[in-house]
């Protein structure tokens, strides 16, 4: 019998995946430790607190399955926590769920995983693994349901999976509503079948970044000019950290109309804010590029992709450059995309691959 471990958060939807494991594998339950929170906001518990270690180890015992608890602070603030903060000061908004999933679960815990004998890793991440023999490739698909589109799908903060990974990936929740994990966990007795999700940022509990990062820093990040596309200079924003694309609220500053956060000017420390038809753009351009339904692409193609987690993906073209970076030009314009966050590919249900956007061009 092939062994699995499963990397169990706390949370419903990793423990119903070990429960359904353990029928066709030897499975483990292992939880991470990430940090040292132990928090709560808006009445949910964050992951790594001590009553999601305790949750999920109720599960694997209430099955005989043994459970470990893994310390993986160091790499997860080193690979985390410091990409975050560095990608803030550099003017940009970053997605740690992403890097999260890129250095700790599928690239740490596997190669430990491997080293202890597993021959999966499996989460409770709603996406499709599936190996395409006239590819001659692993593919990452999107969650379906009885009914076809998933609201849950979750392949968006799966695109940097390489080959190797996705060889070694179990998602036995690829097929399912979020519904039909909770009546299956509330079946098999599971103590958290109906506990709330997390938050999105484990370790940023009351979203508010900014206040994080001057905690974790000790810096303090100085105030000013916001300026509109003409150079106008409409007051003083209080540090470009506390600041995205697209952000309307907390400016500050009565403009008379909605204006929104449609540029971060590190160089000479200004914000700049514009009308809402300034938040569109046309074209992206993005690297540090993951490719999984090819090697690589050697020509333009026609695809869709999204730039945030919660939207719908758009047509574009995708025009690949000789130093791996790539231009993204949208069929219509696309309400702010913003540096820091990527974007991500699809060919129908197939995620084709994805980078970090490094600038957009207003329409």
């Amino acid at each position: 019998m092939k062994k699995v471990m499963v990397a169990m958060s706390g949370g419903v939807d990793s423990s119903a995946a070990l429960v359904m494991l353990k029928e066709k594998y030897d499975v483990i339950g292992v939880t991470l430790k990430l940090h040292d929170g132990e928090f709560e906001c808006s009445g949910q518990k964050t992951c790594c607190s001590l009553r999601d270690i305790d949750d999920a180890r109720q599960v694997a015992s209430r099955f005989d399955i043994m459970h470990y608890v893994y310390n993986m602070k160091d790499i997860f603030r080193e690979k985390v926590i410091d990409r975050f903060i560095l990608s803030y000061e550099q003017g940009m908004t970053p997605n740690p769920c992403i890097d999260c999933n890129r250095y700790i679960k599928f690239e740490a815990l596997l190669k430990r995983a491997v080293q202890l004998g597993c021959d999966y890793i499996s989460t409770g991440h709603y996406a499709r693994v599936g190996f395409d023999e006239e590819r001659d490739r692993w593919l990452l698909k999107k969650a379906i349901s009885d009914e076809g589109a998933n609201d849950k799908d979750q392949s968006y903060v799966l695109y940097d999976l390489t080959q190797e990974q996705l060889s070694h990936i179990l998602f036995p929740l690829g097929a399912m509503k979020k519904q039909e994990v909770r009546e299956f966990a509330e079946k098999n007795g599971l103590v958290n079948a109906h506990k709330s999700d997390s938050q999105d940022i484990c370790f940023v509990p009351d979203g508010d970044y900014a206040g994080f990062i001057r905690t974790a820093t000790g810096k303090k990040y100085p105030g000013g000019d916001v300026i509109d596309s003409s150079g106008k200079v409409w007051g003083r924003h209080d540090g470009l950290i506390n600041y995205t694309i697209g952000q309307r609220k907390g400016l500050g500053i009565a403009f008379g109309v909605p204006m929104y956060v449609t540029g971060k000017n590190m160089t000479d420390n200004t914000l700049i804010v514009g009308t809402a038809e300034e938040l569109l753009s046309r074209s992206l351009t993005a690297d540090d590029m993951n490719w999984i339904a090819f090697e690589k692409p050697e020509s333009p193609f026609r695809c869709k992709a999204k730039t945030r987690y919660r939207m719908t993906e758009q047509p574009c073209t995708v025009y690949p450059g000789n130093d791996g970076k790539v231009l993204v030009e949208f069929d219509s314009p696309q309400r702010a995309i913003t540096p820091g966050q990527r974007v991500v590919f699809y060919d129908g249900d197939i995620v084709v691959g994805g980078g970090v956007i490094q600038r957009s061009r207003f329409a």
